[in-house]
Order: C-alpha cells, then sequence, then structure tokens
C-alpha cells in the first residue's frame, strides 16, 4: 500500500525527502529512521540513473516508505519506467496547463484513467502474482501523481489542472516559481504568496492535495502553508542536509581551539 497516498487522502502531513547524491537502497533506512513518509529521486537535477533510482525504490518499499520519482521531462517513458522500476508515484516538473496534466496521467495511469503500457507484477507489488485486472486496478488506485507549478502559466491554469482526473497533488516549486515571477530567492514576497493561495483554492475547490517545496529553514512560512492547507511537504535534500550537519560539525570544532 502507499502509504503517504494514504495519509494524504486522511488529510495528514507527509514529509518527502529529496536525494541527489544518494545512490545506494540504503538512504530508505535512513530517511525512514529519521521519520519521513516519502523520498524522492531527483532525477531532473541529479545524474542519477534510472538502474539507481529503480535500487533506492525497491529499497523504501522495503521500509514502508514511499518511494517517488522525479523525472528529467515529461516524456512518457521516464515516467513509466520509474513506475516500472518500484516507484509508487512520480512528481513531474513545470506543467503549466491541464493539457500536459492529462499527458502525465495517460503515461502514469492503466485504462481507463490512462494509457500506461502494462508490464505485469513489479516490485511496486512485491511480484505478486495477481490477475491483471486487478493489478492495473491496485496500481491505479496506489500511484501518487503530484504535478509541479513552477510558472505563471501554471499558477494562472491551476484550477484547470486540478480538474484533471488522475492528478493527486498540484506542488508548487516555489524556488523555479520565484525566479520566475523575477523575484528570486523572496519566498515572502506578496506575488508568491498569491501564487500559494491560488492553488491552494483550486486543490479546495476539486479535492486534490496542496503540496510545497522549497521552503526549508523558514519554519513562520512553513506553518502559515500547512494552515493555508498544504499536506505534502518536500522537507529538503540528502546534499542540504550532509552540508548543514557537516558544517555545524566543523564550526564546533574549530570553537574548541
Amino acid at each position: 500500500m502507499n502509504s503517504a497516498k494514504q495519509k494524504l487522502s486522511a488529510g495528514k502531513l507527509v514529509l518527502c525527502m529529496g536525494l541527489r547524491q544518494a545512490r545506494t537502497p540504503d538512504i530508505a533506512m535512513i530517511a525512514a529512521e529519521c521519520g519521513f513518509d516519502a523520498i524522492y529521486a531527483d532525477m531532473e537535477h541529479s545524474p542519477l540513473s534510472m538502474e539507481s533510482v529503480s535500487a533506492i525504490c525497491v529499497g523504501a518499499l522495503g521500509q514502508g516508505l514511499t518511494p517517488l520519482v522525479r523525472p528529467p521531462s515529461h516524456a512518457g517513458d521516464a515516467i513509466s519506467r520509474a513506475l516500472d522500476g518500484g516507484a509508487q508515484g512520480v512528481i513531474v516538473p513545470h506543467v503549466s496547463d491541464a493539457a500536459q496534466a492529462r499527458a502525465v496521467v495517460e503515461h502514469g495511469r492503466f485504462p481507463p484513467l490512462g494509457h500506461r503500457s502494462v508490464m505485469g507484477p513489479g516490485p511496486a507489488l512485491g511480484y505478486r502474482a495477481l490477475p491483471l485486472g486487478e493489478i492495473n486496478q491496485t496500481l491505479n488506485a496506489e500511484t501518487l501523481i503530484v504535478v509541479m507549478l513552477e510558472t505563471p502559466q501554471g499558477i494562472a491554469n491551476a484550477d484547470g489542472i486540478a480538474a484533471v482526473p488522475g492528478v493527486d497533488v498540484l506542488l508548487i516549486g516555489s524556488n523555479d516559481l520565484c525566479t520566475e515571477l523575477g523575484i528570486p530567492g523572496q519566498l515572502r514576497h506578496p506575488k508568491l504568496r498569491e501564487a500559494y493561495e491560488a492553488a491552494a483554492q483550486a486543490c479546495r475547490r476539486h479535492g486534490k492535495t496542496l503540496g510545497v517545496g522549497g521552503i526549508r529553514g523558514d519554519l513562520d512560512l512553513q506553518r502559515d502553508l500547512i494552515q493555508l492547507g498544504a499536506c505534502f511537504i518536500i522537507a529538503g535534500n540528502d546534499t542540504g542536509y550532509l552540508a548543514a550537519a557537516a558544517r555545524k560539525d566543523v564550526e564546533t570544532l574549530r570553537g574548541l581551539v
């Protein structure tokens, strides 16, 4: 079962950690020990191979952690191969209108919701031998489809994107969006706040979940966005966590001299 999707359906908070440097399945054990609900392998901003991504996804499944993948593009094979390799969902970047959202669903879900090619039993189902109809139905129900709104056009079309059947989460990519808005790094700018509110309203209207990424470190902003309705939070990534912990240790040790 997709534990993160179940939590979101119940209106509970899901915390997701991004992966850019990790290459082995033990990162799933570390994330689970830290209390994360999900991890996502970031193939958009890293040289991660599909083979490494699949191994990480399988490791996460063994920990009861929801494995997600951010593919490098909207390409159908990037989405379907990630899911066939063990991911329980995808986080698709730069979705700017309802037509693009529908295309994501087409690649990520089986008929009647989409046109994903049938593989049969795979890692997401523990390779259980099930009737094909049951496999397709189960994976459709358990796959999490997250689309990222990262442009002013995406925000303007948030209502239409949220109305697309098969989309579960509208995730604001805060850093890309504020860069597109001409306010890079200004996460408390009124323009960005308006974008959050527009996406939140679209999610409420169509029964979808609001997600937010790129806001690690600002607890007050995170609290505000959770109160606005955000239930899917990308809390940070492995590179940032490693650098922050190492930097703190170096500062502490040098302070002993």
